[in-house]
């Protein structure tokens, strides 16, 4: 039997175990503010650095004009992801708060990275939205299989479901979706083409995984790639090592969403390797879906160039627009390129009216040495940084300013009380 002292300090210690639960429960972490470089219209995504060692389930509370609301916040690594609403901008000015919960963190099912196949499906709420090949992909039947390649991204496609890119099509086997292998490289004395897979020369494929991850803000994997050289030795050598990191956005709408893509590479080579000045190579390009034509397929560049004063001309970004697969609407893609990559507002390649025999496919290209040649310096790193949105209907051009004003000036965190 329990003395009465004993059970009054079992009791009492119940009671303090309450309220030191109630007290994590809680805890404030960190308050901060958004500045906000330019007023913004879109959504995009924000984060602030935590410390590594915190535990349990963080929760992240904006406060706006008295309302206080618990907003969707994903935590990778040292940081923690959100996505800002156009209505958070500066005229608002909401104060956020993180809280420690303790427990196990939610399992979200927004996003997901799934294997399956020889690709890495990436979706959004259960519809897949693009994949990347891992597994070596080989050419249709009784063509060449020096055409084989893995480390691309297909199919992309639009929340109602329509396929954007295209893979191995007749007119250019060695075409896969969106990639971006360099083509007109020297290495010492040989020139070396990554690019034209039929010419043996050189290749790009998958190495490995580093991480994937999932959430309900994003879905991320970084995936090593070798640029492998054929030519200059009696093996193939590594030319290039790339990290290629590609982000799924959530923008919490059901006609976009958004994607990063970003390479970075060196070369182990003692002498480096030097990208020569070409029309098309390297940077990021894509192969459109075969529907596309001259007359259903639309270009405009953030310098109002369309489709026929495009090529060769320099863009912060462009949509690539065209008929939906149903006939009765439109969908496409906002590319928008970083400026801090080389060459910025960056050179584009851009297929003529007349392309493919008079059919006028389209093809797509960011392309960093079209004008000049780079010079790739031995074990440096250099980084390319892409960002796309995806969309059924229409975007504007108004909205395609507004997406690459907050890539290019993302919204940053003030600290207000830790």
């Amino acid at each position: 039997m329990f003395h009465y002292s004993k059970l009054s300090s079992i009791f009492a210690f119940g009671i303090f175990i309450v309220l030191y639960g109630c007290k994590l429960e809680s805890e404030e972490i960190k308050t901060f503010e958004i500045n906000f470089v330019n007023p913004i219209s879109v959504s995009t995504p924000v984060f602030i650095d935590i410390e590594p060692s915190l535990g349990g389930d963080l929760v992240l509370i904006k406060k706006t004009d008295g309302l206080i609301t618990e907003i969707t916040a994903q935590r990778f690594k040292d940081r923690l992801w959100f996505i800002v609403e156009p209505n958070d901008g500066p005229l608002t000015r909401p104060i956020y708060t993180i809280k420690n919960r303790p427990g196990t963190e939610i399992e979200y099912k927004n996003l997901s990275a799934t294997k399956k196949n020889g690709n890495l499906q990436l979706s959004l709420d259960n519809n897949p939205v693009l994949q990347y090949k891992y597994e070596i992909n080989y050419p249709p039947d009784g063509i060449d299989s020096i055409y084989k390649k893995s480390g691309y991204i297909h199919p992309i496609l639009t929340p109602n479901g329509d396929t954007l890119s295209r893979v191995n099509p007749p007119d250019h086997y060695h075409h896969y979706g969106l990639w971006g292998p360099w083509t007109h490289t020297r290495i010492d004395t040989m020139r070396v083409d990554f690019w034209n897979l039929g010419e043996g020369q050189g290749t790009v494929l998958f190495k490995k995984f580093e991480t994937t991850t999932s959430g309900p803000n994003f879905s991320s994997f970084n995936a090593v790639q070798e640029h492998l050289d054929f030519k200059t030795k009696d093996e193939p050598q590594i030319a290039l090592n790339e990290n290629l990191n590609v982000t799924l956005w959530n923008l919490y709408r059901t006609d976009r969403f958004m994607f990063d893509y970003t390479t970075t590479f060196n070369s182990p080579l003692e002498n480096g390797i030097l990208f020569e000045a070409y029309r098309y190579g390297g940077g990021i390009g894509m192969r459109f879906n075969e529907r596309w034509q001259k007359d259903n397929c639309t270009v405009l560049t953030s310098e109002g160039k369309n489709r026929l004063e495009a090529d060769g001309s320099n863009a912060r970004w462009a949509i690539i627009s065209g008929e939906s697969n149903d006939g009765k609407g439109t969908n496409g893609i906002l590319f928008m390129s970083h400026p801090e990559n080389r060459m910025h507002p960056e050179p584009m390649r851009v297929w003529p009216m007349d392309a493919n025999g008079g059919r006028g496919d389209m093809f797509f290209e960011f392309c960093p040495i079209r004008h000049e040649e780079w010079k790739i310096e031995p074990k440096k790193d250099y980084k390319l940084k892409y960002r796309m949105v995806v969309f059924d209907g229409i975007l504007t051009s108004d909205d395609a300013e507004a997406y690459w004003q907050v890539f290019a000036n993302p919204p940053q965190i003030r600290i207000v009380s830790k």
